[in-house]
């Protein structure tokens, strides 16, 4: 079968990622790149998610999976994929946005496979999560720690999402029951592995929290983060702390998280709970989190197209087999992981 990709956000730092690790390791694919301004090749393709008479050039072109790299709020382009039966990844929502899309998605009938990818570094913790237990009903609390540096090649999305929700409460879950929290508050102390050492570590919000609880019954998930400065995880804080964020406009708050630098190595670690013990997992990209996504949606993209899912909607760990994608992550070069009880 013949294999049309489409990437909308293609002209983006995590879409460019997506399709130059996808065309490397599947060169048989035909990727075409999706943008509001269009290009000048027969790949490039003018569709704006915000406007769904540009989605024609979709069906033209036989498309046969979407990936969607830009945040499409109002869910255009799924339910243009639910109606045309076209496979659709997207690696793009907040978890506000994520749980409106799945609540969508899983009450219209389905003939192709949605899958929902918008977990922290291309939805791949809940799979690795997998592979620190025995028995997904023994485990009794996840804990996320992420390093997240200024310096790292984040890209425009990555900004604009920490200053769109960084004063919209969030949860965490405690004994299977939400808890309201904000962003940069509840300091703990994390030592990080690869060189990093003891940092404080912040409330953040990631979709893994709702989908680890609402989707694999995990009692207790909590996320924090530290970035690379102390200065500006410290900062952060005390913004929040005096509600500094709630005054400041959108423009002001993309100031300041608005920065991508020219590279830097992305960590996170995940501690796993359960009758047993105590398991952590710790993964370093050393090109940073693009990278890192955009392998995760490669990964994700090639489970889909070469091994038989059904059509119905899904969260991508769902897609593998734990110690599969554990094994693919572990071989790709950029890619280090270390566990230990």
């Amino acid at each position: 079968m013949e294999h049309n990709i489409l990437v909308i956000g293609g002209n983006g730092l995590v879409g460019k990622t997506i399709s130059r690790i996808l065309k490397s390791r599947n060169p048989q694919f035909n990727i075409f790149i999706g943008g509001r301004k269009g290009g000048k090749t027969e790949s490039d393709l003018k569709i704006d998610v915000t406007d769904p008479a540009t989605f024609k050039t979709i069906t033209d072109k036989k498309i046969t999976l979407i990936i969607l790299s830009v945040n499409d709020k109002n869910d255009h382009i799924l339910r243009f994929a639910i109606e045309n039966h076209i496979d659709y990844l997207d690696i793009t929502k907040p978890t506000p946005d994520l749980v409106k899309a799945y609540s969508l998605a899983k009450n219209r009938e389905i003939g192709s496979r949605v899958v929902f990818s918008s977990g922290w570094m291309g939805g791949i913790v809940p799979g690795l999560v997998s592979t620190l237990s025995n028995n997904a009903d023994d485990i009794r609390e996840i804990k996320l720690f992420v390093y997240y540096s200024v310096k790292d090649k984040a890209g425009e999305s990555s900004a604009h999402f920490m200053a769109e929700n960084v004063a919209v409460p969030f949860h965490e879950y405690k004994n299977d029951k939400p808890v309201a929290i904000r962003h940069f508050l509840n300091t703990e102390v994390f030592d990080f592995s690869f060189g990093i050492g003891k940092r404080n570590a912040y409330n953040f919000d990631v979709p893994d929290l709702y989908i680890l609880n609402q989707i694999e019954r995990v009692p207790d998930v909590s996320v924090k983060m530290t970035y690379n400065s102390k200065l500006v995880t410290w900062l952060l804080g005390s913004f929040q702390y005096l509600r500094i964020f709630s005054i400041l406009s959108l423009k002001e708050r993309k100031m300041i998280f608005g920065s991508s630098g020219n590279g830097d190595q992305s960590v996170f670690e995940i501690v796993v709970k359960d009758k047993n013990g105590s398991k952590r997992l710790s993964l370093q990209s050393t090109e940073g989190q693009a990278e890192l996504t955009a392998l995760s949606a490669v990964l994700h993209t090639e489970e889909l197209l070469k091994n038989p899912h059904e059509n119905k909607v899904y969260f991508s760990h769902q897609l593998h087999e734990p110690l599969s994608l554990l094994e693919q992550l572990s071989a790709y070069k950029t890619i280090n992981i270390n566990i230990a009880s």
